[in-house]
């Protein structure tokens, strides 16, 4: 019985030792706290580029596909400038999903921002070019679901197409996709974890420098694990009453 509060005596002293020196000492922990500002920071904005980028993406390729004989048929600058805008979306969305992250990440910061050290406005701006590929598709297939009714009372309401598109399809088709939105929101929340390939400390990396500075692993990645999880456990918890929510409203 001695031997097993021993070991539990010294069990308790190493941790306490090990806590001490990877979290308190130096205020080590406020790296993890300015990392984690950092990770969320990166994560919001590239959220509003991809969102941005991928509503635009989204409603020339729908556009394309409801309206391509239709057009072809007319001819003329429109249906030109339509299958122009239409191929370099389709040239962005194979390029961005067919490559890895990681690489766009370096590419946007050693090549296109070769001379930027902003590593957080570069970070942003490569996920978010990342996210809106994902988001485009996301929202096509919402403005697809939405019925070939709504254009014609939008139509009918006096609305030209794009007004109509702003102003009664993209609305229903974001409520449509909105819970799949929030699951890319997830997913980018844990790609960010990679910004440190290019400088940047977000947590992940404040996680790695503590482990490097101390010689212990354990901690201070565990630490890290711990906070993501805790992170997309609340997001998902949140995702999963928006769904219950949306499905009431359906009713």
């Amino acid at each position: 019985m001695e031997s097993i509060k021993t070991w539990f005596v010294n069990l308790w002293s190493d941790f306490s030792a090990d806590f001490y020196t990877n979290f308190i000492k130096s205020d080590r922990w406020y790296s993890l706290l300015k990392g984690l500002g950092s990770t969320l920071q990166i994560t919001f904005f590239a959220l509003l580029i991809g969102l941005m980028l991928g509503i635009i993406v989204a409603a020339v390729r729908s556009t394309y596909d409801k309206n391509k004989e239709t057009m072809k048929k007319r001819g003329g600058t429109g249906w030109h400038l339509l299958n122009f805008f239409n191929s370099v979306c389709n040239i962005y969305l194979t390029v961005i999903r067919g490559t890895p992250v990681t690489v766009q990440l370096m590419i946007f910061f050693f090549i296109i921002f070769a001379g930027s050290r902003n590593g957080i406005m570069v970070a942003t701006i490569a996920f978010g070019f990342n996210s809106g590929a994902y988001v485009a598709e996301i929202f096509r297939s919402g403005i697809l679901s939405v019925d070939n009714g709504q254009f014609e009372a939008g139509r009918s309401l006096g609305f030209n197409y794009l007004q109509t598109m702003i102003y009664v399809i993209i609305p229903q088709a974001f409520k449509a996709v909105l819970p799949t939105l929030c699951n890319e929101f997830i997913v980018l929340l844990k790609e960010t974890s990679i910004a440190g390939y290019v400088g940047v400390i977000d947590l992940t990396k404040a996680g790695d420098i503590i482990r490097g500075r101390t010689f212990s692993a354990y901690m201070p990645l565990i630490a890290v694990a711990l906070v993501y999880l805790v992170m997309v456990m609340i997001l998902t918890a949140l995702v999963r009453r928006l769904e219950r929510r949306l499905r009431k409203s359906e009713r």
